[in-house]
């Protein structure tokens, strides 16, 4: 659940996510998005990865859920970016993170811009982002 005392610098709850084929196959039906190289190691293999690599939007799209669980029904998602640094590789354990970087404060809401990422259990940099979001603030704020 959102709090409404976030100052620069501190972090949402993280939000941890196992990837693979069952997870992958469901985003892929829904996204139409059956790319060999998510689907199959040899193919990922003959483009130069090690094993099948995660969707990347798929990482977008754990940030996205990320905030939205934090927030609730009381906020709305203004911005969220995201930019690839390594793949996710298939049976990984990611770890995604929200530390706030900005909070102002409007009359009867607060907008928060946050810095994202996200690491495998190994601490590679998968992925790194920015997300806006604002909140319906307490009268306290």
């Amino acid at each position: 659940m959102m709090q409404f005392d976030l100052s620069p610098g501190d972090e949402l709850p993280p939000m941890v996510r196992q990837t693979g084929f069952p997870h992958w196959n469901r985003y892929a039906a829904v996204n139409d998005e059956f790319i060999p190289i998510h689907m199959d190691d040899e193919a990922a293999r003959e483009a130069g990865f090690p094993i099948a690599i995660g969707m990347g939007n798929l990482v977008w799209s754990y940030f996205h859920n990320m905030l939205r669980d934090w927030m609730g029904e009381g906020g709305r998602i203004e911005k969220i970016a995201a930019r690839y640094w390594q793949p996710n590789l298939r049976d990984s354990i990611l770890t995604l993170r929200a530390k706030v970087v900005d909070v102002s404060r409007e009359t009867g809401a607060a907008r928060v811009t946050f810095e994202l990422l996200a690491q495998d259990a190994a601490e590679r940099r998968l992925a790194t982002g920015e997300a806006v979001v604002r909140i319906a603030a307490p009268a306290a704020l």
